[in-house]
């Protein structure tokens, strides 16, 4: 373990994966992360063990679990969000509408109903990605087209009524959308903003403290429900921390932050004291 110029303490959890952007929780008690050229991996967090299990073929980038275990991957290579067993059958689960199929999909969320949303980021400093909602079973639209800036990781808020973004361009930042009673998405505003950064993921813990990740430079942010913004941990060399971009509270006990580094083949693991806020599970079928 290292111990970062900022006081934090920093490790490689586990090593051995191809660039590794998505990371994720299950309800089965492994974590699960994606790889470059489409490989799923399976992680015991206790033995700290890494194994592929499935192969998309395309870019697995962000990725959210049901009730029995599937994973729902954003593949930027496939243009689609796949679904994967645990028996590693991989079929496609939405390619976006058939007026707007998906792009470059990035990071996908359950809400407690089992609706996935899905930031759909466009082309880079181009403003024109979305967030796209995927009914239970797949049934897909577009839900928002206001967080245009390529918005990348999003999460459910702490009180399952709004839906918070990452948005990485012009300007960094990240943005919190209301949803209405009905569904619809509703008021939009930023929450936090980040100058000369590029913001990628995003997480609660369970006392409604904020954590952004972010490919550019090699650190992450923890916004407390004050509004306070601090550098949770930073590392220049990018050696220890390398491009993180996905987050994820794991363990039995949710108290293990653990963020995929693009830039490199490992995981890091961030000693917070803290317990990650619950995650929605559906069981979708």
């Amino acid at each position: 373990m290292s111990i970062l110029d900022n006081g934090s303490q920093v490790s490689v959890f586990v090593e051995g994966l191809d660039h590794p952007e998505g990371i994720a929780w299950g309800l089965d008690g492994y974590a699960y992360a994606g790889g470059e050229a489409g490989q799923l991996y399976r992680i015991d967090v206790e033995r700290r063990e890494v194994v592929q299990f499935a192969d998309t073929g395309g870019f697995v980038l962000g990725m959210a679990l049901d009730a029995r275990h599937n994973i729902y991957a954003c593949d930027a290579g496939n243009r689609a969000v796949m679904r994967i067993t645990q028996g590693g059958a991989v079929s496609v689960y939405s390619s976006g509408t058939a007026d707007e199929p998906f792009r470059v999909p990035n990071y996908p969320a359950f809400d407690a109903d089992g609706n996935l949303y899905v930031c759909e980021s466009g082309d880079w400093h181009a403003d024109d990605g979305m967030v796209y909602r995927i009914g239970p079973g797949g049934e897909t639209e577009v839900w928002d087209r206001r967080p245009k800036e390529f918005p990348n990781g999003l999460c459910m808020g702490p009180d399952g009524d709004d839906l918070y973004v990452a948005m990485s361009v012009n300007p960094p930042r990240v943005d919190r959308i209301e949803i209405g009673e009905d569904g619809r998405p509703g008021r939009i505003e930023t929450v936090a903003e980040f100058p000369r950064t590029v913001p990628d993921g995003v997480a609660f813990d369970a006392d409604r403290n904020l954590y952004v990740s972010m490919y550019r430079p090699d650190m992450i942010y923890r916004r407390t429900p004050e509004g306070r913004i601090d550098v949770l941990a930073e590392d220049f060399e990018g050696t220890l921390i390398a491009a993180p971009t996905n987050i994820a509270f794991c363990g039995r006990e949710r108290d293990v932050l653990l963020s995929t580094n693009i830039g490199r083949w490992h995981i890091t693991r961030y000693e917070v004291g803290a317990v990650g806020h619950p995650l929605n599970y559906p069981d979708i079928g």
